[in-house]
């Protein structure tokens, strides 16, 4: 399925015809915008604030970025040091626009740290292992409850790895989801339309002798 299905501003119904990488190695290079109904990549404001809050983390992280649509998520963490990125997307043509910008950033073979898997993200999270990721993006459809879905499998197959990080977007009147004991919200953060949370899963207490 493809990501980012968002309400756009009032009067704007342009589909952006590309979308740029704003930091790291490949700042300012552009992502190609498959047309495709409800396909809007993250904007450049609310991921300068995600990698903002990113920065003491994302270099050597393990990244999924499910939902993928652009991959611009997952490939701005490669382009800022993540170690190894994983792109989830199901749609066709969002999968073959997907390949075109691997190609176009010279990822096949000099990049092996960046993995495209055309799948369905929550079938990729059943078969995934427990403990083997850092950083998950997870910018379903807007009113999918895909999200929570998500993140139910997330925590219950103990996907995250502790200290690991999973960032939620979601509409902005989407209430926050807590994914209860173990986990906390690190950031909570409306900006226009969108809803930015970040959670991570925390380290076990530590028990008093």
């Amino acid at each position: 399925m493809a990501n980012k299905t968002k309400r756009k501003k009032s009067g704007d119904n342009r589909k952006p015809g590309s979308v740029r990488i704003i930091g790291g190695e490949w700042r300012g290079r552009r992502l190609p915008v498959a047309d495709l109904p409800g396909l809007r990549p993250s904007g450049d404001r609310a991921r300068e604030t995600l990698f903002n809050w990113l920065q003491p983390f994302i270099r050597g992280a393990r990244c999924v970025d499910l939902f993928a649509g652009t991959g611009v998520l997952g490939l701005e963490a490669y382009s800022r040091g993540a170690a190894e990125v994983t792109l989830v997307e199901n749609m066709p043509l969002a999968v073959q626009t997907l390949r075109a910008a691997l190609v176009q950033l010279g990822v096949p073979g000099a990049k092996a740290g960046v993995h495209l898997v055309e799948s369905d993200a929550l079938r990729w999270l059943q078969a995934c292992e427990p403990g083997t990721l850092d950083i998950v993006f997870l910018d379903p459809p807007f009113g999918s409850r895909l999200e929570t879905r998500s993140i139910n499998l997330i925590v219950d197959r103990e996907l995250v790895c502790v200290g690991g990080l999973v960032y939620v977007e979601t509409s902005r009147n989407t209430p926050p989801i807590h994914p209860g004991l173990g986990w906390e919200i690190l950031k909570d953060q409306v900006q226009g339309e969108v809803r930015m949370l970040l959670l991570r899963r925390s380290p076990p207490p530590v028990e008093s002798r």
